[in-house]
C-alpha cells in the first residue's frame, strides 16, 4: 500500500496550533556541574578567569523564586505574542495596515486601529494585573525572613549571581518604596543595622533582627549598635531572596527552610530534627532527620564562624529528584577527613521544621536548583478550548473571505475588459499603467477585504473580554462559595478560562490539605466484641478533659524527670477521646478481681489501652508554658493512637532510654490517691520489630520491671490479613469473626483501621529467640530478609485484642462532592505523595472507591520479578480481557488508543454514573474469578511504576488505555513532577480537558500543567493559590464552581460566540448579494455608518445579554442534578458542527432580507408618491432595518431565560436605530456630507417599508422557530424537561427525587459518622444496606457482612484479600528509628543476652490482666 501523501498545510496548522510563547521568554537554564561549597575558607585558584571573574560554572542561581510571566523588557513582546496567537487580531492588524494607504480608506486611518489597541490594550492590562498579583505573592514569599550567621570577620565566599528586577525594583525607586512587610520579614534596611542615632532610648538594646547566642555585657551592647557594626559573631535576619549558598543558617521550630540545607547541629541532644514534608510529598506523618556527626561542634555563632573550622561540600549537579542526593563534606581537621552525607542530612525548602527548638545548617542549593523548585515549571500562558476551537473558525471565516474577495476581482476586471471597448463612460482612460482591468481587479480584490472584513469582528474579542470579566465577579460575588469561616470568596486568577469550568473530564486532586483536614481522629474501637465509639459532643469539651485522672505533685523516685501535670493534648489540635459506654465499662472493673464476670473485659480492656500507650515510637515533652505532655510523633496516626489511650486514663509518661512509664486508672486508684502517691508501671524495651510495606505490622518486645514474675510481652498492631493470620489457632474464633465484621464496618465508613494483639513470651523463647534476631542483625549478606524471618518466629500464636478506627478527617463535604462529580461524568484521578495504604483509605472515606469496588494495586522499585509492564498486561488479562487491548496471543495491540477514547466518550454520554456491574451470586471474593465480582475497577499505582511507565512510549500508552477502563485512579508516593506528568498523559494523550486542584507548594507543577488549575488556600500556604487560574476555600466549592458557574459560563460563551458570527454573517451576506447588482464593485450597499456600528451599538446588546444572563437552567437544578452536566462535558455548546449551522442560518436569512426587499422595491418603477425613482439607500435602508430586527431576534430566540435586560439589550438595538435614522438623515449637507439626507421622509413613508419588516422578519425565523419548537415538543433533552418541570413546579426537590428514584443513593456517602455502639450496625451506608439485601435474596450459602468489603490485587505479587480498611502512616528506617535500634544492639551486646529469672514465688499467670485489688506498680514517696 502506497504510503499517504503528507498534507504540509495541516502539519504547518499543527506546529502553529502548538507553538508556545513561554518557550521563547522562559530561560530554562541547564542544570550546572557538580559544585563544592567552601564553609571558612577561600575559594581555589582556579574558579577565577585571567580577568579575575568567576567562571560561570562556579556561580549559584539567586535565591529569588520568581512565578510570574513577565518582567518590564518581557511584558510587551511577550504579551503582544499571546495576543497574536489569536488568527483574528493579525487579520485585524493587517486591514487596518491596508486602511493606512489612500487608495483603500474609508475613514481615518486612525479611527481603523482604534478598536484594535482597545482590544490588545484591554488585554494587557488584564494581563498585567494578573501578572502585578503574582508578583505581590512572589515578593511575601521572597521576602519571608530567615536568620544566617554574621560577623564582621566572617564571609561567604561562594559566588552568587545578582538577583532579577521586577516590576516594583525596576518601576519604584529603593527609597522611595513602601516598606510595608509581613511580621515575620525583615527590614533589610534595619537588618544592615542602620541607624541615625536619634533615638537615645534604643541604645540600650541592639535591633530587632540581631540574636546571639549568649548574654552580652551592656557596654558592648552600645558600643556594638552606636559603631553601626556588631563585630561580635551572631544571627542576623534577613529575607529569603538574599540567602546565599555557603551561608550558615539558623532555623527555628515552626519555621520553614528557605534553602536546600545540611544540617550541621540540632537542639536535641543526639542532633535529630523533625520536619513536616506535606509541602513536597503530602505526607503528614514528620520526617527525622539527623546532622553530619563531624559537624556538631557548630551549635553557636561563634563555633560557626571559626576560622578553624573550615570545611568544603562536594555535591551532585541539581535534579529534581527528591528523594536521593549525593555530598561528601570534607574537614581538615577531622578524623576521617571525608564524610559522606545523603538525604537523611538534608533539610529541603519548603518543609517545615517541627518539634525541635532549632537547627543550624549550611545552605547547599537556592532558587531554581532547589529539589521543590526543580520540580515546578514556569508559569503557562493558557489558553481556553474555546478559544482554541474558534481559531479553524475564524480561517474558515478568512478563506470565506478572500473567495469573496477573489471572486469580486475576477468578476470585475473581466467586466471591465468586456465593457471598455464598447465605451462604457465610468471605464473612462481605463487603460492606464495605474488604471487598467488588472490592477483594478486587485484594487477591488484589497477593497473586498475591507468591505466584508466584518465576516471576522473585532468587537467579538471585546465582548469576550468583557462578558468573562463579568463572569468572574459573579463567581467572586456568589454566597455560596464564601467560606463562612474567615470570610474568603472564590477568586477567579485568570479571567479567560471560565468557559473551560464547563467541560473538565478529569479532576487531579491532592489529598492532603486538599480532601483532608490534615487531622487524624480516634473516632471507634473494637475491644473483646464490643465496639465504642466516641461521642461527637464531646470532642472539646474542657469537662472531659478535666476527666482524666491528674497527677499527684509528687512522682516515683525512680522515675525520670517527667512531666507533673495531665494533659489531654498531645498533637496539634486533636479532638479529646470519650465514650460513655467505655468509661461506664471502666467504672465498673476499676475494682473488679479474677474471680468477677466482668474479668475478660477487664483484660480485654487493659490489654487494648496498653497496647495504644507502649506499642509505638512516640516521645513526650513538656510544653514549657502550659506544662502539658506533648506527644513527637513521626506519624499522625501514632499520635491520634497514643493520644486516645491518654484520654480513657492511659497515658504514655515517657521514656528514660530503654525504659517506658505508663500510668493507667489501675496504678492509680483511690487506695494510691489517698496516699498522696503517683504510680508508674515500668516496661523494659528489649526490642523494636519495625513496620514497613511488606510487613504492615510493628511489634515492640518489652519486660514488665515492677511487677513480681517480670515476664516478656509481644505487643503488636498491624493490618487485619496480617495480625488474624498470626492468631493463635483454635483460640477466640467468635472474637475474631466478630471483630471482623466490626472492621467491615470500619471500612464502609472509611476509617483507617489498625488491628492489636498480643503474646506472653516465654523466657527461654525469648532468650533463644534474641540470639537469632542479634545475630541476623549483624548479618552482612540479606540482612533485611533474615530479621524479617526471624521476627516472623516470634510474631506467632498471638491473642487477639481488637481493632481501631481512625479518622483521617475530611474537608467538609467532599466525600458528596466527590460523589456528585462522579455523577457528572467527570473522572477522578488523586494524585499524592502519601503511601499506598492511606491513599486507599482515602480512597473509601471520599467515595472514589466503592464498597464493591475491586482494587488493582501496581507497584514499581519493590525488587519483584514482575516488571511494570508485565503487571499492566497482567492487569488486562486478568479483569478486562475484553477490552481489545491484546490480541488473541496476549500481546498489545498497537493504535487502539483512539478507539478507546470513542467507545468511552460514548459510554460516558449514555450512563450518568460508572459502571457496576449485575450480581453474579458467588461465594467468594477471593479466587480466579475475582475479576467478575460486582463492582468496578480502581487503579492505584504508586511512583516507582509510574517512572517505568514514563520511561517508555509503550508502557505510556498501555498505563493511559488500562486507567481508561477503570472507574477511577490513585497515584501514591508520586513527586511533584510525577504529578504533572500524570495530568500531562492524560490531556495529550486523550485530549481531555483536565483540572487539577490542591493547596501546597508540591501541587504547583499538577496546577500549571492542566487546563484550568485550582489552588485551596489550606495550611500547608498559598503557593498553589498562587500558581492558580481559581482560588477557592474548600474542596466542596469545586462542585458549584463547575456545575453551576462553569457550565453556565461555556453555554453562555459558546451560544454567544456563534450568534456573534451569524449576526454578522447576515450584515455580509446582504453585501455580498448587493455585488451582483453592483458589477462586484465592492461597493457598500447601505450607508456606511450603518456598518459602523453594526456591532457597536445595534446588534451588540443581545449577544452580550447572553454572555452574561442567559442561564441553561437554573443554579438549583445544576446543583441537584450532576448529570446535567454531561451536555458541557461532550461539548454541546459550542463546536464546528454548531458554527456552520449558524453560518447558514445567517446566509439563509440575508438571502430573504435582501432579494425579498429587492424584488419588492425593483418590481415597480418606483416606490414614491411623487413618481421618481427610488434611491439606492431608500431601500437598502429597509435591508438594515430587517437584518437588526431579525438579529435581535433570533439572537433572542435563542436565549434560555428571558429576564428583563434580556428584553431590554433585544429591543435596545432596535430602537436605536430607528432614533438614528430618524436623526441623521434630517442632517443637513450644509453642516457634513451625508448621501441620506431626507431619506427618512421617502422610507417611513412608504407601504414596502411596513410590508418588508414583518415578511422578512417571519420568513428570517420561521425555520429556527419550528425547529426549536419540534425539538421541545417532540424530542427534548433534559435541560428542555427540567427547565419546562421547574417551571410548571418550581417547589420540587429534584434532588431527593434523583436520590430516590434513579438509582443514585448507592454514590451517597453515609451521614452518620458517629452514634452509640449499640446502632452502629444500623448506621450504615444506604449503599450497604441495599448490598446486604440484594445479596440476602441470592440462593446458596450466605456470605458475612466482612465478605462484601472491596477486593484488592497485588499485581507485583499476585496476592489477593479483602479490604478492610488498614493504614498507618510511619517513617520506615528513618534516622530515629535507627537511633533505637542502635541504641537496643548495643544493650543487647552488653549484657551478652542474658535475660533474668522470673521469681518463683509469682502466683499471677498473666501480667497483661492487670485486675489487682494492692498494685504492685512502683510507688513515689511523698
Amino acid at each position: 500500500m502506497a504510503p499517504s501523501k503528507r498534507n504540509r498545510f495541516l502539519e504547518f496548522y499543527t506546529k502553529l496550533a502548538s507553538f508556545n510563547v513561554e518557550n521563547l521568554f522562559v530561560n530554562k537554564r541547564k542544570p550546572g556541574p557538580p559544585r563544592t561549597i567552601f564553609v571558612n575558607a577561600d575559594l581555589p585558584q582556579d574558579y577565577w578567569d585571567n580577568k579575575g571573574k568567576a567562571k560561570p560554572e562556579h556561580v549559584y542561581n539567586t535565591n529569588q523564586v520568581i512565578t510570574s510571566k513577565y518582567t518590564l523588557l518581557t511584558f510587551l513582546p511577550r504579551n503582544l505574542l499571546e495576543q497574536f496567537r489569536r488568527i483574528a487580531n493579525v487579520f485585524f492588524l493587517l486591514i487596518a495596515v491596508l486602511q493606512f494607504f489612500g487608495v483603500f480608506n474609508t475613514i481615518s486611518p486612525g479611527l481603523v486601529i482604534l478598536p484594535l489597541l482597545i482590544v490588545v490594550g484591554i488585554t494587557a492590562v488584564k494581563d498585567g494585573y494578573e501578572d502585578v498579583k503574582r508578583h505581590q505573592s512572589d515578593r511575601r514569599v521572597n521576602h519571608t525572613s530567615a536568620m544566617v550567621l554574621s560577623s564582621s570577620e566572617w564571609n561567604n565566599p561562594n559566588i552568587m549571581q545578582p538577583k532579577s528586577r521586577t516590576f516594583v525594583r525596576g518601576l519604584i525607586p529603593k527609597r522611595l518604596r513602601p516598606q510595608a512587610r509581613k511580621p515575620n520579614t525583615a527590614n533589610v534596611e534595619q537588618t544592615e543595622g542602620v541607624s541615625d542615632g536619634s533615638n537615645q532610648d534604643q541604645l540600650a538594646m541592639f535591633p530587632e533582627d540581631v540574636e546571639f547566642d549568649e548574654e552580652i555585657p551592656e557596654h558592648e551592647r552600645r558600643f556594638s549598635f552606636h559603631s553601626h557594626h556588631v563585630k561580635r559573631p551572631h544571627w542576623k535576619t534577613i529575607i529569603w531572596e538574599d540567602v546565599c549558598v555557603g551561608d550558615i543558617v539558623k532555623i527555628r521550630d515552626n519555621e520553614s527552610f528557605p534553602a536546600d540545607i545540611l544540617i550541621c547541629a540540632t537542639s536535641e541532644d543526639e542532633n535529630v530534627a523533625f520536619v513536616e514534608t506535606k509541602n513536597l510529598d503530602g505526607e503528614t506523618n514528620l520526617k527525622s532527620r539527623t546532622s553530619v556527626p563531624e559537624l556538631i561542634y557548630m551549635r553557636t555563632a561563634a563555633a560557626c564562624a571559626n576560622k578553624e573550622n573550615a570545611f568544603s561540600i562536594e555535591l551532585d549537579r541539581p535534579d529534581n529528584n527528591m528523594f536521593r542526593l549525593n555530598s561528601t563534606v570534607n574537614i581538615a581537621h577531622a578524623t576521617p577527613s571525608r564524610v559522606s552525607a545523603d538525604m537523611s542530612n538534608i533539610l529541603l525548602r519548603g518543609t517545615v521544621l517541627r518539634n525541635t527548638s532549632w537547627v543550624i545548617g549550611v545552605v547547599l542549593f537556592t532558587g531554581e536548583d532547589t529539589k521543590i523548585v526543580q520540580n515546578s515549571g514556569g508559569t503557562p500562558s493558557k489558553q481556553s478550548k474555546v478559544e482554541r476551537q474558534m481559531n479553524p473558525q475564524v480561517i474558515l471565516n478568512l478563506i470565506l473571505l478572500a473567495m469573496m474577495a477573489t471572486a469580486c476581482a475576477i468578476v470585475d476586471s473581466v467586466l471591465e475588459k468586456r465593457d471598455y471597448p464598447g465605451g462604457a463612460p465610468w471605464l473612462y482612460d481605463d487603460n492606464t499603467s495605474g488604471d487598467n482591468p488588472s490592477i483594478n481587479g486587485l484594487i477591488t480584490w484589497a477593497f473586498a477585504l475591507i468591505t466584508f472584513q466584518n465576516i471576522v469582528p473585532i468587537s467579538l474579542y471585546i465582548s469576550i473580554e468583557a462578558v468573562r470579566t463579568c463572569q468572574a465577579a459573579f463567581i467572586y460575588f456568589d454566597s455560596h462559595m464564601v467560606y463562612e469561616k474567615t470570610g474568603q470568596t472564590t477568586l477567579a486568577r485568570s479571567w479567560n478560562l471560565s468557559d473551560d469550568l464547563g467541560q473538565i473530564e478529569y479532576i487531579f486532586s491532592d489529598k492532603t490539605g486538599t480532601l483532608t483536614q490534615n487531622s487524624m481522629v480516634f473516632r471507634q474501637c473494637s475491644i473483646g466484641g464490643q465496639i465504642y465509639t466516641g461521642d461527637p459532643e464531646d470532642d472539646s469539651s474542657p469537662k472531659a478533659r478535666e476527666s482524666i485522672p491528674s497527677n499527684s505533685d509528687s512522682v516515683s523516685e525512680d522515675a525520670p524527670d517527667l512531666p507533673t501535670k495531665e494533659t489531654a493534648a498531645a498533637i496539634g489540635k486533636q479532638p479529646f477521646f470519650h465514650s460513655n459506654k467505655l468509661s461506664k465499662d471502666i467504672s465498673t472493673i476499676l475494682h473488679s478481681d479474677s474471680t468477677s464476670p466482668n474479668a475478660a473485659l477487664a483484660r480485654a480492656l487493659n490489654g487494648f489501652f496498653t497496647v495504644l500507650a507502649l506499642c509505638h515510637t512516640v516521645l513526650t515533652s513538656v510544653d514549657p508554658d502550659t506544662g502539658k505532655i506533648e506527644y513527637k510523633a513521626q506519624s499522625p496516626d501514632e499520635a491520634a493512637l497514643v493520644k486516645a489511650a491518654a484520654d480513657v486514663g492511659y497515658v504514655f509518661r515517657g521514656r528514660e532510654r530503654e525504659i517506658l512509664y505508663l500510668q493507667t486508672p489501675f496504678t492509680n486508684d483511690e487506695d494510691h490517691l489517698a496516699d498522696q502517691k503517683v504510680t508508674y508501671e515500668k516496661y523494659e524495651l528489649l526490642n523494636i520489630l519495625e513496620f514497613n510495606s511488606t510487613r504492615k505490622r510493628m511489634s515492640v518486645v518489652l519486660r514488665r520491671l515492677d511487677g513480681d514474675d517480670g515476664r516478656v510481652f509481644l505487643l503488636m498492631k498491624g493490618a487485619d490479613n496480617v495480625v488474624f493470620d498470626r492468631l493463635k489457632a483454635g483460640v477466640d474464633q467468635p472474637l475474631r469473626d466478630q471483630t471482623e465484621m466490626h472492621l467491615s464496618e470500619f471500612a464502609n465508613e472509611g476509617l483507617r483501621t489498625l488491628t492489636l494483639a498480643y503474646k506472653i513470651v516465654s523466657d527461654q523463647e525469648y532468650e533463644a529467640w534474641s540470639h537469632r534476631y542479634h545475630e541476623a542483625t549483624v548479618a552482612l549478606d540479606n540482612r533485611e530478609e533474615k530479621i524479617d524471618a526471624v521476627s516472623d518466629e516470634l510474631e506467632q500464636n498471638l491473642r487477639l485484642l481488637g481493632a481501631t478506627a481512625i479518622e483521617d478527617k475530611l474537608q467538609e463535604g467532599v466525600a458528596e462532592t466527590i460523589a456528585d462529580l462522579k455523577r457528572a461524568g467527570i473522572k477522578i484521578w488523586v494524585a499524592t505523595g502519601d503511601k499506598l495504604e492511606t491513599a486507599i483509605a482515602i480512597g473509601h472515606s471520599t467515595n472514589l472507591i466503592g464498597s464493591d469496588s475491586n482494587i488493582v494495586v501496581i507497584r514499581g522499585g519493590h525488587g519483584s520479578s514482575r516488571p511494570v509492564y508485565g503487571q499492566m498486561v497482567g492487569a488486562v488479562q486478568e479483569f478486562f480481557p475484553e477490552s481489545g487491548i491484546l490480541d488473541d496471543n496476549g500481546a498489545v495491540t498497537p493504535g487502539v488508543l483512539h478507539r478507546q477514547r470513542s467507545i468511552s466518550s460514548l459510554h460516558d454520554a449514555q450512563r450518568p454514573i460508572p459502571l457496576q456491574r449485575v450480581q453474579t451470586g458467588i461465594s467468594s471474593i477471593v479466587g480466579s474469578d475475582n475479576g467478575s465480582r460486582p463492582g468496578g475497577f480502581i487503579l492505584v499505582i504508586d511512583g516507582a511504576a509510574l517512572g517505568d511507565a514514563f520511561a517508555d512510549e509503550n508502557n505510556k500508552d498501555l498505563l493511559l488505555r488500562l486507567a481508561m477502563l477503570c472507574e477511577g485512579v490513585i497515584c501514591c508516593r508520586v513527586s511533584p513532577l510525577q504529578k504533572a506528568l500524570v495530568v500531562k498523559l492524560v490531556k495529550d494523550g486523550l485530549g481531555a480537558m483536565t483540572l487539577a486542584i490542591g493547596d501546597g507548594a508540591n501541587d504547583v507543577s499538577m496546577i500549571q500543567a492542566a487546563d484550568v488549575g485550582v489552588g485551596i488556600s489550606g495550611e500547608e500556604g498559598l503557593q498553589a493559590v498562587n500558581s492558580s487560574d481559581y482560588a477557592i476555600a474548600q474542596f466542596r466549592f469545586l462542585k458549584r464552581l463547575l456545575l453551576v458557574h462553569g457550565h453556565w459560563s461555556y453555554a453562555r460563551n459558546g451560544n454567544m460566540i456563534l450568534n456573534f458570527f451569524y449576526k454578522n454573517i447576515v450584515c455580509i451576506g446582504v453585501l455580498w448579494w448587493f455585488q451582483i447588482y453592483d458589477g462586484w464593485s465592492s461597493a457598500y450597499a447601505f450607508e456606511y455608518t450603518y456598518l459602523l456600528f453594526w456591532n457597536s451599538f445595534w446588534t451588540i446588546a443581545p449577544v452580550i445579554a447572553i454572555g452574561i444572563f442567559d442561564r441553561i437552567a437554573d443554579s438549583h437544578i445544576l446543583m441537584a442534578l450532576p448529570e446535567l452536566y454531561r451536555f458541557g462535558r461532550e461539548g454541546s455548546w459550542f463546536s464546528m458542527k454548531w458554527f456552520v449551522l449558524y453560518m447558514l442560518d445567517g446566509v439563509y436569512q440575508s438571502t430573504i432580507i435582501y432579494f425579498l426587499i429587492n424584488y419588492t422595491y425593483s418590481s415597480t418603477p418606483t416606490s414614491r408618491t411623487d413618481g421618481y425613482g427610488q434611491y439606492q439607500y431608500e431601500f437598502t435602508t429597509t435591508m438594515v432595518f430587517s437584518a437588526v430586527l431579525v438579529a435581535n431576534l433570533f439572537n433572542g430566540l435563542n436565549t434560555a431565560v428571558w429576564t428583563g435586560w434580556v428584553f431590554f439589550a433585544v429591543f435596545i438595538g432596535i430602537i436605536l436605530v430607528w432614533i438614528y435614522t430618524a436623526i441623521y438623515d434630517l442632517i443637513s449637507p450644509g453642516w457634513f456630507y451625508t448621501p441620506v439626507y431626507g431619506n427618512n421622509i421617502f422610507v417611513f413613508h412608504s407601504a414596502y417599508f411596513w410590508l418588508c419588516l414583518p415578511l422578512t422578519v417571519c420568513l428570517a425565523l420561521a425555520p429556527r422557530y419550528i425547529l426549536k419548537a419540534y425539538k421541545f415538543m417532540f424530542t427534548p433533552d433534559d435541560l428542555d424537561i427540567m427547565r419546562w418541570a421547574d417551571k410548571i413546579n418550581p417547589d420540587r426537590d429534584y434532588a431527593k427525587e434523583a436520590y430516590l428514584h434513579n438509582g443514585l443513593a448507592a454514590l451517597r456517602r453515609s451521614s452518620s459518622r458517629n452514634g452509640d455502639a449499640e446502632g452502629s450496625a444500623s448506621n450504615l451506608s444506604l449503599h450497604t444496606t441495599d448490598s446486604y439485601r440484594r445479596r440476602s435474596a441470592l440462593p446458596g450459602p450466605q456470605q458475612s457482612t466482612a465478605s462484601f468489603s472491596a477486593s484488592r490485587t497485588d499485581m507485583s505479587t499476585g496476592i489477593r484479600s479483602v479490604h478492610h480498611g488498614f493504614d498507618f502512616s510511619a517513617e520506615e528506617g528513618g534516622p530515629a528509628m535507627r537511633r533505637m535500634q542502635s541504641n537496643l544492639s548495643e544493650r543487647r551486646g552488653d549484657s551478652q543476652l542474658g535475660v533474668p529469672k522470673a521469681k518463683s514465688g509469682s502466683k499471677r499467670s498473666r501480667v497483661l490482666s492487670l485486675i489487682k485489688r494492692k498494685p504492685n506498680a512502683h510507688a513515689a514517696p511523698t
